[in-house]
């Protein structure tokens, strides 16, 4: 903040240059003036915020000159200095505009009172006008963030102040009310810095703003830009132009969404809904570029839920408890799916909560009924905030921790984890021999144990699983009788369908006929 003393009296303006230390009080001290005249004509150029000005001089006086100052910097803070004790005089500086009245006798302490008073009406002042802005912003987003999701053709008091702005920063150029102005709605997106995402998205749009005609709106992790279209200078290669200027300047990447031409306000509403589902696809598309709705046309979307293959793989790594092999699993999986050149938003998240659901599934299977899943609904959606392999990591492994914690507190956790073996495994032959193996313990002592822990033997717990599973099979699907058998481990169909009616008392078209008349 620069202060500027006048006086024509060197004694007194070089003691108020060098008897109070300025710099101390937060003040630039400016050249001092030997005459209003002098004073004046520096002002426009140095521009100072506070002026300390004698009251009597030769030639304009200090109250002539204190009404000058107010005409050319309204805001200047004016402070008199007068060796005459003069109530009229007072009287006339205080009605132009001056802060205080001194008396040229007055302590350095009184002088450095008056001049901080001063300081704080101008901080106070720019306070108000930073709030007056902060307003005016924030009215002006809500605005534009109305008109581009629900429109203002009902609101011309709206429309008028929308299309003020848009004027105002060379969005539009004509004088009407913006109809058949052409305008794209841009959605821009930056990353790189490990720290203060927020600023590099506040200094992106502060780049792009003074590089186009465009008015912006800040959201959480992007901003909003309408920008006038003009070929040549805001196509997409004038664009990309801009943006490869904001990766080089600010070394980040850009992810930039572009919608389509906009000829009126309802075009506006158009470009921004189709800026929006092109912005969805980032992380598809990649993390850098400007893509248009012709980036994403032929995208079909790729496959929504994960094979019986992926789920066996999932089950075996869950039970394993293998926390780095889950992680690597998921990566390829979800990175794969991302790589597929038709997968959509949509489609990926369709794969990615099917994997959530196998792990859901599969700790149903594996989790004994003593074990406590009160917590599983809180972990059956995805966040939707960080990288999707990451969601569905943190989401799995919860799941994981869940059975083997549970596991920990079992003095016979190896039958459970057998029967949780068991049923991963119901589609293949598996001996009792082979499951002891798996939980490495002794095929006499586990078939003894197991007995006691289930109430059954090993053969009847297995036959009653693989009974359950295609009495499920054949409830919720038209799946052949014969790849029913094959699906819960039998390849002699004759000897399946003997089992199923032994354990329901139909045979499998019996049952699935008696759903249907239950139905």
């Amino acid at each position: 903040m620069r202060i500027l003393i006048v006086d024509d009296e060197v004694i007194i303006r070089t003691g108020l240059c060098t008897v109070i230390d300025w710099k101390e009080l937060g003040l630039e001290l400016l050249p001092a003036a030997s005459s209003a005249e002098e004073a004046l004509e520096r002002i426009p150029q140095e521009k100072p915020h506070i002026v300390l000005t004698d009251i009597r001089m030769s030639g304009m006086d200090g109250i002539e000159l204190a009404r000058e100052i107010k005409l050319i910097l309204p805001d200047t803070e004016i402070v008199i200095l007068t060796g005459y004790d003069d109530f009229n005089y007072a009287q006339q500086a205080l009605r132009g505009g001056v802060t205080d009245y001194l008396l040229k006798t007055s302590r350095p302490e009184e002088i450095i009172k008056a001049a901080l008073k001063a300081k704080q009406n101008i901080m106070d002042k720019w306070e108000s006008v930073k709030q007056d802005h902060r307003r005016q912003a924030a009215l002006r987003s809500q605005l534009l963030e109305r008109a581009l999701n629900r429109g203002l053709h009902d609101d011309d008091e709206a429309r008028t102040q929308l299309h003020q702005w848009f004027r105002k920063s060379g969005v539009d150029t004509a004088e009407d009310d913006g109809a058949g102005i052409a305008r794209q709605v841009l959605l821009v997106a930056c990353s790189g810095w490990v720290t203060f995402a927020d600023l590099l998205q506040g200094a992106a749009e502060n780049m792009l703003y003074e590089l186009l005609p465009c008015v912006t709106l800040m959201n959480k992790d992007h901003f909003v830009m309408v920008v006038r279209y003009e070929a040549g200078i805001t196509d997409a290669a004038g664009l990309n132009k801009a943006l490869q200027r904001v990766t080089e300047t600010l070394k980040c990447a850009v992810f930039a969404a572009l919608g389509t031409v906009a000829h009126d306000d309802e075009g506006l509403r158009e470009s921004y809904r189709a800026a929006t589902e092109v912005f969805a696809y980032q992380g598809l598309l990649g993390s850098t570029g400007l893509y248009t709705p012709q980036d994403i046309r032929d995208r079909s979307g790729s496959r929504t839920v994960c094979t019986e293959k992926e789920e066996s793989e999932l089950a075996a790594i869950l039970m394993n408890d293998n926390a780095t092999d889950l992680r690597h699993w998921v990566n390829h999986k979800v990175r794969t799916q991302l790589e597929d050149t038709a997968a959509t938003p949509l489609s990926v998240q369709g794969y990615i909560q099917s994997l959530v659901v196998a792990g859901h599934r599969w700790l149903e299977r594996a989790s004994t009924a003593e074990q406590d899943l009160s917590a599983l609904s809180a972990l059956s959606k995805l966040e939707g905030e960080g990288r999707p392999e990451e969601e569905v990591f943190k989401v799995l492994s919860a799941l994981m921790n869940i059975f083997h914690q549970g596991l920990d507190q079992n003095k016979y956790a190896y039958i459970h984890k057998a029967i949780a073996y068991i049923r991963d495994h119901l589609h293949q032959p598996i001996t009792l021999q082979q499951v002891a193996g798996y939980v490495h313990i002794n095929p006499n002592h586990f078939s003894e144990v197991f007995k006691r822990e289930t109430g059954c033997t090993y053969i009847e717990f297995v036959t009653r699983e693989r009974m359950k599973l295609a009495i499920d099979i054949v409830q919720s699907t038209q799946m052949k009788v014969s790849d029913i058998a094959r699906r819960v481990g039998y390849e002699d169909i004759k000897y399946f369908t003997q089992q199923f009616k032994k354990y329901t008392g139909r045979t499998p078209s019996e049952y699935r006929q008696g759903a249907k008349t239950e139905i």
